[in-house]
């Protein structure tokens, strides 16, 4: 190795470190931003309906532009695009402290602020996504990506206890530390060198050109059995939107222990992404993706049948590190088998996979759980997880005998 080749490694690998620094500090502050809002705006206003309507105003924008994110984020730097949507997340806590300083009694100004950080996340998600390829050296990629995922589960687990914890001092207190946080999360982020997207061709924002993602995952049975079964497992065996029915209802553990159960699932998650930093995957990574997953609906089977607190946070701890490793196969295989030049676009197109199946797994859940009850709703959904495993394996055999992740394209 060169003296340049060494110094083009050695900048490479400073940048994957400000990379998970920066996305873990946003992340973090999105958390705790969240719980801020919520118990600002419920405390406010009394009206459930309004915590449901900061959810809603946040998905709208995220679905009405993801697809034209992707195609930004395959014409332009992609370091820069997520260091700007961290500067409107900034810009979000900044107005939500003037707003709590004034005492603005209004609701419709946070939901202003909601639809902002809604378009942020859309512009950000396909450019981190398709970022970490740029600025890792290939044999560094599969480690970084498990890294990426640890920070994230970190924050996870750690931002909403924080924020709780912040908002004892004030929620003005709450939005000055995610300012603070956020601004280091750019700073980080716009020191990335400079990342061209490899063969990248100025292409017309047109309807060919926004759906040419969706095209190639059609064309990918590899990518589209990936994306299609974690969409599917998340759609039916959505347990955590019933969290709170099981916790007052079934398990008779309080707030306090569904504060617990609603961490359980991000602890497993966070374990099973540091086993994967130091032991990455090397073989049988399409069986691994499969059991992740039927991992995933047994746990679920397991939580709904539960009557034992300590039982449940088993499960759904098991449950988190299962979903972990589907999670962790889909996401390298979509890096490593798309090209860099729509890896945007094919990552915008994951990002609704996965945005619509939370959304409409959440609803799926509490309208299941309307009609049966909610031990009946999260049983069905475990049954139905396992359904889709088994037919997927047939549907897309070549995904199931994937030994190893392909070479970066």
């Amino acid at each position: 190795m060169t003296n340049q080749q060494a110094r083009q490694d050695l900048r490479r690998y400073a940048d994957a470190w400000r990379f998970v620094s920066a996305r873990f500090l946003a992340s973090l502050a999105a958390q705790i931003m969240i719980v801020a809002v919520g118990w600002q705006m419920y405390a406010r206003t009394g009206d459930p309906l309004d915590l449901g309507l900061i959810g809603l105003s946040q998905f709208i924008p995220f679905i009405a532009l993801i697809l034209p994110a992707g195609h930004v984020a395959d014409h332009h730097d992609r370091s820069r695009i997520v260091s700007l949507c961290y500067v409107v997340q900034a810009v979000s806590a900044l107005a939500l402290l003037v707003m709590t300083l004034r005492d603005t009694a209004e609701t419709w100004p946070v939901f202003c602020v909601m639809m902002a950080l809604g378009a942020a996340r859309a512009f950000s998600m396909p450019a981190s996504q398709s970022l970490l390829p740029n600025i890792v050296p290939p044999e560094f990629f599969s480690r970084a990506v498990a890294m990426n995922s640890s920070a994230m589960q970190l924050a996870g687990v750690i931002g909403p206890a924080l924020g709780g914890l912040i908002y004892l001092a004030g929620p003005q207190v709450v939005y000055l530390c995610v300012l603070v946080l956020v601004i280091i999360a750019a700073i980080l982020m716009g020191n990335i060198g400079r990342t061209r997207v490899k063969d990248a061709t100025r292409e017309p924002m047109n309807w060919q050109t926004l759906l040419s993602g969706l095209q190639f995952v059609r064309s990918r049975p590899l990518i589209l059995g990936a994306i299609s079964l974690d969409l599917f497992a998340v759609l039916f065996g959505g347990a955590t939107a019933l969290l709170p029915m099981f916790a007052s209802d079934i398990l008779n553990v309080g707030p306090a222990g569904l504060g617990l159960l609603r961490t359980a699932p991000g602890v497993g998650a966070a374990v099973c992404a540091i086993l994967i930093t130091v032991r990455p995957m090397t073989s049988h990574v399409g069986a691994w993706m499969y059991g992740g997953v039927g991992v995933f609906g047994v746990m679920t089977l397991v939580f709904g049948l539960s009557t034992n607190f300590y039982v449940s946070l088993a499960a759904l701890t098991v449950l988190g590190a299962a979903d972990m490793v589907s999670v962790y196969v889909r996401h390298l295989l979509v890096q490593l088998e798309t090209p860099d030049y729509i890896r945007g676009r094919v990552s915008a197109v994951s990002s609704v996979f996965i945005g619509a199946s939370n959304e409409l797994g959440d609803f799926e859940s509490g309208v299941m759980a309307k009609w049966w009850g909610g031990v009946r709703a999260v049983l069905i959904g475990g049954v139905a997880t396992l359904m889709v495993t088994g037919l997927w394996i047939k549907l897309f055999p070549g995904l199931w005998q994937m030994q190893s992740f392909p070479q970066r394209k």
